[in-house]
């Protein structure tokens, strides 16, 4: 199957792996265990890397992506790498900063894609979370098309090829969409989106509007975390999932990302093991039935591993509304 099949062609053009490697990893595991294993991504045949600012390793996954293309193994060009702006960094006098820094940590030019990672601002502090002295989170109200205004400066100075956003719902694109005076239109909305959380109803509005829906946690989470429930349902456990992989002769892991890429949604899969990268790119080598893509939608329960709940009172918080 050639690289071009593997793609979806974004509304500016631009062609985006509908496989990705994620790099959101929990805070005890050291950065080096993502320079490590995104070079392994890579030459295992992943040319989409998805990363973010808020992740504390750019560095690392720049490092990784910079010894291949010195190595000879990929071309700059090769690589579609993601950045995300975090919350710190709303002000639209940051936003070409927040950028910038990044771009720095990866020690490269460009990134192909930019995306306001929440649609929640935050006070602006060298820190992920700005608190007051009694730890509470200062959040802040900066109008969601002025940051984009300042994003699709970021796109005309070429240091993002394709712009975006993630965790936004129907509304909050739509504010966008409307803006008058729009110059470019969002690429893609980023969000959760596994079995238990098709977000059907999202993605119809995105496919609608020419927006590629790209999901994240698309083998919901395999570890609790300090943003995860630790009594949060195991999806690649879910008997379905198993009784279809067997079925197939493929990993629960597979069948849900298999689920993703046959929707035109983009899946970004996150593991450190060699074996199950093997595994994840070979999406490409099978074809689920229409009644067992029915029966994978079945299983939707509306069931968030991410909820960010301490921004739940922010007037901005995305998952109040139905999508």
């Amino acid at each position: 199957m050639s690289f071009k099949q593997q793609c979806v062609e974004l509304s500016d053009g631009r062609l985006m792996p509908l496989l990705g490697y994620g790099t959101f990893q929990n805070p005890e595991i050291p950065a080096s265990k993502i320079l490590e294993s995104t070079k392994i991504a890579i030459d295992i045949g992943f040319r989409h890397i998805d990363s973010a600012y808020v992740y504390k390793n750019e560095k690392e996954v720049g490092e990784a992506i910079r010894s291949k293309i010195t190595g000879g193994v990929v071309k700059r060009e090769d690589i579609f790498l993601t950045t995300k702006l975090w919350s710190t960094f709303h002000r639209p006098e940051l936003v070409r900063v927040g950028l910038e820094r990044s771009l720095k940590s990866f020690q490269l030019d460009y990134v192909d894609l930019y995306l306001i990672h929440y649609p929640i601002s935050i006070k602006p502090s060298e820190e992920i979370y700005t608190k007051d002295e009694n730890g509470k989170i200062l959040f802040e109200t900066v109008d969601l098309c002025a940051i984009w205004e300042a994003m699709e400066k970021c796109k005309d100075a070429g240091l993002a090829k394709s712009i975006g956003v993630s965790n936004f719902n129907r509304r909050q694109l739509e504010m966008i969409l409307n803006k008058p005076g729009l110059k470019h239109r969002p690429v893609c909305n980023q969000v959760e989106c596994h079995p238990y959380l098709n977000q059907s109803k999202l993605m119809d509005f995105c496919k609608s509007q020419d927006i590629v829906l790209v999901a994240y946690a698309a083998l919901g989470s395999q570890r609790p975390t300090n943003w995860v429930d630790k009594n949060a349902p195991f999806l690649l456990n879910d008997p379905v999932l198993g009784g279809m992989a067997k079925k197939h002769n493929r990993s629960p892991a597979q069948i849900a990302l298999r689920y993703q890429v046959q929707r035109g949604v983009v899946a970004l899969a996150q593991t450190y093991e060699q074996k199950e990268m093997k595994e994840n790119i070979q999406v490409f080598e099978f074809q689920l039935p229409s009644e067992d893509m029915e029966v994978l939608d079945g299983l939707n329960r509306n069931f968030r591993y991410f909820p960010v709940n301490i921004a739940a009172e922010h007037p901005n918080y995305p998952y109040s509304d139905d999508y």
